[in-house]
């Protein structure tokens, strides 16, 4: 690995102590702990962009973590990066995301104003720090720093001062290491690219109004002339197979020429950085944005999708306003959490609640209060 690559060896380490693994790394722990946990597994049943119950074959919040994690170890392989905290990073990345997607973050949030609100990156640091219960030494998956420091993206100032060390950043206006800052390009190209493919899948978008974009359209033309009788489905994978080869090779190469520029020679190096090291080039980005732009005027804010929103939205909507006014709807261990703390700790164990649900659950559980 290079000398600015993260290394165990000189890594903040865990926030509990244990014995070093006999025949794994410490990423590769983490990595095999995030796999394990029961919130990773609960992706499986959490919307991408299509609720899971409206087709089999639409991307889930798992899938989509898989297909970061395949993007980002692509990109760490080639800059010489640590590959196995970068895969870890890009599973982790959306453990804290609620049902429904965006829509029930958003919902979510708006329910928790004035209790500090919601934000499925500092949820998914929450996850592996203190709700996931599987070790009898310790709360959470009890990761490597560098991992959760991947893991929490965006952060207020206030919350980075509640967070100690991985929030110091944030106030420091300092960069994470280049693995975590790979995991967020490696989200935004396969969100970016496989949204493509499943709108065209629900008959949402069609290759008309995506030929006007610069990404697809120019892999559209190459594979059009090379493959002239090329039926739909292959044609369209066969175009986003290119469209994302040809985003990570760019991106690689531009990481690779500013890191080079940087002159960094070590993680402390990175950090110190004015700005992020990982990055597109601009005529790339630049494309990247265009079509991220489109999808969500196009897929995103499409009327049936937002008919999908408006009824995601009540649903976590009724759902709070219903545990607020009897915690005792809930589970009993998240009704005894929630009875011995003050009105802010109540709420933020309904969020807690809300937000590990599974599409379907909260959809069970929506029904279920009728009966009540």
């Amino acid at each position: 690995m290079k000398s600015y690559a993260a290394n165990e060896a000189t890594s903040r380490g865990r926030r509990f102590d244990e014995p070093h693994a006999s025949y794994r790394g410490e990423y590769q722990r983490d990595r095999d702990r995030i796999i394990h946990s029961t919130a990773f597994r609960r992706l499986m049943y959490k919307t991408q962009v299509f609720v899971n119950h409206e087709g089999d074959l639409y991307r889930t919040r798992l899938t989509h973590s898989l297909e970061v994690s395949q993007i980002g170890r692509s990109v760490a392989v080639a800059l010489g990066l640590n590959e196995p905290l970068t895969e870890a990073i890009c599973l982790a990345h959306d453990l804290g995301h609620t049902p429904f997607g965006h829509a029930g973050q958003d919902t979510l949030n708006a329910c928790m104003r004035d209790y500090g609100g919601f934000e499925h990156n500092l949820q998914s640091l929450r996850v592996v720090d203190e709700l996931e219960a599987k070790y009898a030494d310790f709360p959470g998956l009890n990761l490597m720093f560098e991992t959760r420091e991947g893991i929490l993206k965006h952060c207020s100032a206030r919350n980075a001062r509640l967070l100690g060390d991985v929030g110091e950043r944030f106030l420091s206006r300092g960069q994470p290491g280049l693995e975590a800052q790979i995991a967020n390009l490696a989200d935004a190209i396969a969100y970016n690219n496989h949204d493509v493919d499943d709108g065209l899948r629900a008959g949402l978008l069609t290759l008309e109004q995506l030929r006007e974009q610069a990404l697809f359209g120019q892999q559209y033309e190459r594979v059009h002339a090379r493959y002239p009788e090329l039926e739909d489905r292959r044609l369209i994978y066969e175009i986003i197979r290119r469209m994302i080869g040809t985003v990570v090779a760019d991106l690689i190469e531009e990481s690779k020429r500013q890191i080079e520029e940087a002159g960094v020679t070590s993680i402390e190096g990175v950090r110190a950085a004015s700005g992020p090291l990982v990055n597109m080039s601009p005529p790339v980005y630049e494309q990247h944005m265009s079509l991220k732009r489109f999808l969500n005027k196009h897929l995103y804010r499409h009327e049936q999708k937002l008919e999908m929103t408006r009824r995601a939205q009540a649903i976590v909507q009724d759902l709070f306003n219903a545990y607020s006014g009897d915690i005792t709807l809930m589970p009993q261990e998240f009704s005894e959490r929630a009875a011995s703390i003050d009105r802010t700790g109540r709420a933020r164990v309904i969020a807690d609640y809300i937000a590990g649900m599974t599409d379907r659950y909260a959809i069970a559980a929506h029904e279920a209060l009728a009966g009540c």
